[in-house]
């Protein structure tokens, strides 16, 4: 059986293909992300903008070409923040529907947060000490506190790195004032993960794909350790982190694209996502990180199917 995941994510929409074998098993045949920025000039506002929402409208005709092209059996498709916290959100779906006879299903933050944890569970084997898992989206972003027991705590936030752009739009380079304002919102922000982590301490942060991906790319060309970047799961340690988040922090633009393993598109938006890391890693005691390639799409096809 052959099978399809379209998880429609704020920066990015990706689509999984994988044949599900006898066993239960998945072997992933093809995979592509499609850059859209579907919170580009709007999702501070509440709204989809054109420019953007068109954008989302072609990369779903792209994938369900592929779709059609690797005959799959079924598929299934995802939205989560942009689409879930926007006013015309649900226009997109009810246009997608209509035009592309696409049926999208908006899933809420603890939803997603649950996807996420299957994802990441299918390769990073849990332990009975906690761990904390985060996935950094556009629009939002999901903490999770889990053992080999499953989920103890989840929750999502609307501290997408899209969303923040938007809204602080700083710099370039950033500056450290600007960085304290992130930093306040944060703080403002996040008071209970801090209270469920002292509850339930956490010794290891898993990043789940997108900026952990770049990361781990800009690492393995700094540190010629290019095997490392197909690793389904991988550590990336801090003296290797540091170097990177003070890389990212004081680099324009034009230097952040021009890093080997930098994605222009995560190239702007990544100097939030090291500080929302770097804020993390200030507030507890973790003491290592791990990236995970397994996250929503690869959650869903485990969970759904």
């Amino acid at each position: 059986m052959r099978i399809a995941i379209i998880d429609l994510g704020t920066n990015t929409f990706n689509l999984l293909i994988a044949d599900k074998k006898q066993d239960g098993s998945f072997v992933t045949v093809f995979k592509n992300k499609i850059p859209v920025k579907l919170g580009e000039g709007g999702i501070d506002k509440g709204v989809i903008a054109p420019k953007a929402y068109q954008r989302g409208i072609n990369a779903l005709e792209n994938h369900l070409k592929t779709i059609n092209e690797y005959q799959t059996d079924d598929y299934r498709a995802f939205a989560t923040s942009a689409i879930r916290s926007t006013k015309n959100g649900s226009d997109f779906v009810k246009e997608v529907y209509e035009s592309l006879d696409l049926k999208i299903e908006v899933i809420d933050g603890a939803k997603e947060a649950e996807l996420i944890f299957h994802g990441v569970n299918e390769i990073i084997p849990f332990k009975d000490t906690h761990d904390l898992i985060i996935d950094i989206g556009g629009g939002s972003t999901e903490f999770i506190i889990a053992n080999k027991n499953g989920i103890s705590w989840a929750k999502s936030y609307q501290l997408g790195v899209s969303r923040l752009k938007e809204v602080f739009k700083p710099s370039d380079p950033i500056t450290e004032n600007e960085i304290r304002k992130i930093e306040q919102h944060f703080e403002s922000s996040l008071a209970d993960l801090f209270e469920e982590i002292s509850k339930n301490p956490c010794l290891k942060l898993i990043g789940s794909s997108g900026s952990f991906d770049t990361l781990v790319d800009m690492i393995c060309f700094q540190f010629d350790d290019k095997k490392r970047r197909n690793k389904k799961y991988c550590e990336i340690k801090l003296t290797e982190y540091d170097w990177a988040q003070k890389h990212i922090i004081e680099s324009d633009l034009i230097e952040r694209i021009a890093t080997p393993g930098m994605i222009e598109m995560r190239a702007d938006m990544i100097v939030i996502s090291v500080i929302l890391i770097n804020y993390i890693l200030n507030k507890t005691k973790i003491e290592k990180i791990e990236r995970s390639k397994f996250a929503l799409k690869e959650g869903a096809l485990h969970y759904y199917f």
